[in-house]
């Protein structure tokens, strides 16, 4: 079997749909949980403007929530890994602006608790962070490539 119809494969867009949905909807839980803790999170960012901070703290969880869940029970796999992937660009934009201008920040991911961590330690998890980022990006893009509309000729 050749590698692109390895990447392609149904069974490993269904494994790419599992791991990504389940990362998202554990990522929303603790963020529907507390939507002040997640507001602050947001707010450290130093990126939105203040009025918007609870309305994105209490519309982003639904929405990871929304689009792992579809993803799981493979539903509108295209949409839902779509709009993952565009959360995830978001999600890598916010943390790369902050790491280029060396302000440390807890990314607010899957938890809403601020870390105790010290600032060398923050920007080094944010690093980290944009690569799992960017990792979890790459699946949804698997399942893109994989869930379209093929014409066989």
């Amino acid at each position: 079997m050749n590698s692109r119809r390895l990447l392609l494969h149904p069974w490993l867009r269904i494994l790419c749909q599992l791991v990504l949905g389940g990362l998202f909807i554990a990522a929303a839980v603790p963020k529907l949980l507390d939507p002040p803790g997640f507001a602050k999170a947001l707010w450290a960012y130093r990126l939105f403007p203040g009025w918007s901070l609870h309305p994105l703290a209490l519309v982003v969880p639904w929405f990871e929530f929304l689009c792992g869940s579809a993803l799981v029970l493979g539903l509108w796999k295209r949409a839902a890994a779509a709009s993952i992937g565009a959360l995830l660009l978001g999600f890598i934009l916010a943390l790369s602006i902050n790491l280029a201008r060396r302000h440390p920040v807890d990314c607010g991911c899957f938890s809403t608790q601020a870390s105790n961590r010290s600032d060398a330690e923050r920007l080094a998890d944010m690093r980290w962070t944009i690569l799992r980022d960017l990792g979890m990006l790459l699946l949804a893009a698997q399942i893109l490539a994989a869930s379209r509309p093929r014409k066989d000729l």
